[in-house]
């Protein structure tokens, strides 16, 4: 039996008096890739921005039903969103390091939160980026600008950033968008050797990389999931027609 990481049950969520979201019931299992995929519009990243309320920080956001990662409902009004958003990290759909050194990329989330001495920092970085398989490339070059990165080491980076903050959640919202072929494949690979230890949801607009890369594959359209299962059953024989007209080309 699966262990769900997370549950939502009759999520909801309006902009203002736009429903961006509307029922949603999900649960997501522990140490696997769960795809979001749907048409542009359709609600992946206003959902994957629910389990760590990213979405709190649009003004006139609601959010009705329940939300529950790791065993608490994270809407309750006492929730700690520091701890949450550690413990539910994120990757963005372009490579965002800061404008510091790679080492300083990786130890400034650590200073802020205060996890950790100044001691323990050489390991953490040599570890994160061990995880993310750039410390060969990059042992030489910890105190270079992170700008000074390919887009792809600069992704991995933004990956080992969130690694060091020991999250049991990883969400990526369309990570490989900026992204060349070879580098995306990389990034998959990458992701497979990740889900050995974390859990991974991400959003992505390319049917391809969701069969390549997920376990789990969830179809939205207009706010609304419409198919949810095993990767391979979801590509191969969807149940529902809508599902099946966006996976073969016919819209979105």
């Amino acid at each position: 039996m699966d262990k769900h990481v997370i549950e939502t049950r009759q999520l909801s969520l309006f902009y203002g008096a736009f429903q961006a979201l509307t029922n949603i019931d999900l649960n997501i299992g522990e140490r696997r890739i769960t795809a979001l995929i749907g048409p542009s519009g359709c609600g992946k990243s206003t959902l994957v921005r629910v389990f760590n309320r990213m979405n709190d920080l649009i003004e006139g956001v609601s959010v009705t039903g329940s939300v529950v990662v790791q065993g608490e409902n994270i809407y309750k009004p006492d929730t700690d969103l520091i701890t949450l958003r550690r413990k539910v990290g994120m990757v963005f759909q372009r490579p965002n390091p800061f404008p510091l050194s790679v080492y300083k990329n990786i130890t400034f989330g650590l200073e802020i939160h205060r996890k950790g001495s100044n001691v323990e920092f050489p390991n953490i970085v040599e570890q994160s980026l061990r995880n993310v398989l750039l410390w060969d490339d990059l042992k030489d070059r910890l105190e270079d600008s992170a700008m000074r990165l390919t887009l792809e080491q600069q992704q991995r980076l933004c990956i080992a950033r969130v690694l060091a903050m020991k999250p049991q959640i990883i969400l990526m919202d369309e990570p490989c968008s900026a992204l060349d072929p070879i580098a995306t494949l990389k990034i998959e690979e990458l992701m497979q050797q990740l889900k050995k230890e974390y859990t991974i949801v991400i959003v992505t607009h390319n049917m391809q990389q969701a069969a390549r890369a997920s376990d789990f594959t969830a179809f939205l359209y207009l706010g609304q999931v419409i198919e949810y299962g095993e990767t391979k059953r979801i590509f191969a024989a969807p149940t529902e027609k809508q599902t099946e007209d966006y996976i073969t080309g016919r819209f979105g």
